[in-house]
């Protein structure tokens, strides 16, 4: 049970935006509370299972620190921008992501600051942008660590579920579910970073289609959507892709929910099969961190909800697989396809010489678009179009899954949450995976965490700003 009745701050979720959000405003000067729906012991979220930053690597100045960035030293602010904006076909809001890209090189800092470790070695060849690295578990505990010794009181099993508002239009509170009941927490401002609705079953089928119950969820399974719900019914506006999300290829063996990444990366160099024997994607399109995040979904709905990553033995050592499947190998691609559960197994190994056929490569470059394209098949291949023709070969058996939703609720650039009439709802601010506006079809690998902290931060300054001329509650002890 809470053991003070009214905070400065109350801060709805413990993963990266609510982590940013709490860390922040106890800086400040707030008394702060967070919120956790999940038992200690799974506490995080999403960001519990994640791995990477995008970083503008000419705006974050870590080498103060000891860190040096391996991949893409000179990628700035305006790439980055360039990047959002082209991967979701022009329909994230300018505002939000220019804040985002201006703000994430000093919000790398800032973390490094609170006693974040970085792993600056790529997890696997084909990153083409600058990134830090981390483990999600040790990520989360070294910043609850750091918000509980600035003030920060930390509920765990406790659920926001409506949030209170005072006659003047005011959010003035929170109510939660809790073991002992529900509890009331006033406060002079709610930062809302409880993630999205990802992991309900009935959001799913709802927003995605029928099967989509059977999807797998590589992170959280407490990310079902009542914080989201809670605010809309308070009158914040519902926007950004609703039908979308973040759906990246993963092993075909990983668990319905709380997997992690999973990760089979090097698919963009081999070929895609489905369950029938035939491609249907241009592997090559553009790098991993382009198509793996929009992949997830166009396997999902092939036969099966599944296809098959088919290489050969120079391919080998370009491959990064970190789900609990594995590798089937043979001598002959019919004998791989048939292991690996193909249901044409012919047909398949016929694909796969038409495919070779259509291949004239020059030098093969597995750290950029190196342009050996296909020529005559459909779907092309558009880089690393390399024949799969020197046993053995390999099969790796995939699938989708979901790591977030893209729709939430409405912000502008100050983390600020927008009711219906397209006005401010006071005292009521949201960051990360709750919020829409930025994602649309496809994700900029690394950007989700990026966006949660940057916006998280922001969430606490603009907070503090609103409320510390006329702050009456003492700082919680």
């Amino acid at each position: 049970m809470p053991t003070s009745s009214h905070y400065d701050v109350v801060v709805i979720g413990c993963g990266m935006a609510g982590l940013a959000a709490a860390n922040r405003a106890a800086e400040l000067g707030l008394s702060v509370a967070m919120l956790e729906k999940a038992p200690e012991e799974h506490r995080g979220g999403h960001t519990r299972y994640s791995e990477s930053f995008r970083v503008p690597s000419t705006d974050a100045d870590i080498e103060q620190y000891g860190y040096e960035f391996v991949t893409k030293a000179d990628y700035s602010a305006d790439d980055f921008y360039d990047d959002i904006m082209s991967q979701t076909n022009d329909r994230a809001d300018p505002e939000i992501a220019r804040t985002l890209v201006d703000n994430a090189g000093e919000t790398v800092e800032w973390l490094t600051e609170l006693g974040v470790d970085w792993d600056m070695d790529p997890l696997n060849v084909g990153y083409t942008v600058a990134r830090t690295f981390f483990e999600g578990e040790e990520l989360v505990s070294t910043l609850v660590e750091t918000a509980e010794k600035n003030g920060t009181d930390v509920y765990y099993k406790t659920e926001a579920r409506e949030l209170i508002r005072n006659d003047d239009g005011r959010v003035v509170g929170v109510k939660a579910i809790t073991d002992d009941g529900f509890v009331e927490l006033e406060s002079d401002a709610v930062i809302l970073g409880a993630g999205g609705y990802e992991s309900s079953p009935e959001k799913r089928t709802r927003y995605y289609g029928s099967d989509y119950d059977a999807m797998t969820v590589r992170g959280s399974r407490y990310n079902t959507g009542e914080a989201i719900d809670a605010a809309l019914e308070t009158g914040a506006n519902a926007t950004g892709q609703w039908g979308g999300a973040h759906m990246a290829l993963i092993d075909a063996e990983s668990p319905p929910v709380e997997g992690g990444a999973n990760r089979v990366d090097g698919y963009q160099y081999g070929v895609l099969l489905n369950r029938e024997g035939d491609r249907f994607f241009d592997e090559g399109e553009d790098a991993r961190a382009h198509t793996y995040a929009k992949l997830g979904r166009i396997i999902f709905e092939q036969p099966g909800h599944e296809a098959y990553i088919v290489i050969d033995e120079p391919l080998k050592e370009h491959q990064r697989a970190t789900g609990p499947g594995g590798w089937v190998k043979g001598d002959s691609l019919e004998e791989v396809l048939a292991e690996v559960g193909c249901d044409n197994p012919e047909t398949g190994a016929e694909t796969i010489r038409e495919f070779n056929e259509s291949t004239d490569p020059g030098e093969f470059d597995p750290d950029s678009l190196d342009g050996n394209d296909t020529d005559g098949i459909t779907p092309e291949k558009s880089n690393w179009a390399l024949p799969i023709d020197e046993p053995p070969f390999y099969g790796y058996r995939v699938t989708g899954g979901i790591t977030f939703a893209f729709g939430g609720v409405e912000t502008n650039n100050c983390a600020e949450v927008i009711d219906t009439r397209g006005q401010h709802i006071p005292g009521l601010y949201a960051a990360g995976n709750s919020v829409g506006g930025l994602f649309f079809d496809n994700y900029p690998g690394g950007t989700g965490l990026s966006n949660a902290a940057v916006f998280g931060k922001i969430a606490a300054e603009e907070a503090a700003d609103e409320i510390a001329p006329t702050k009456t509650s003492p700082t919680n002890q």
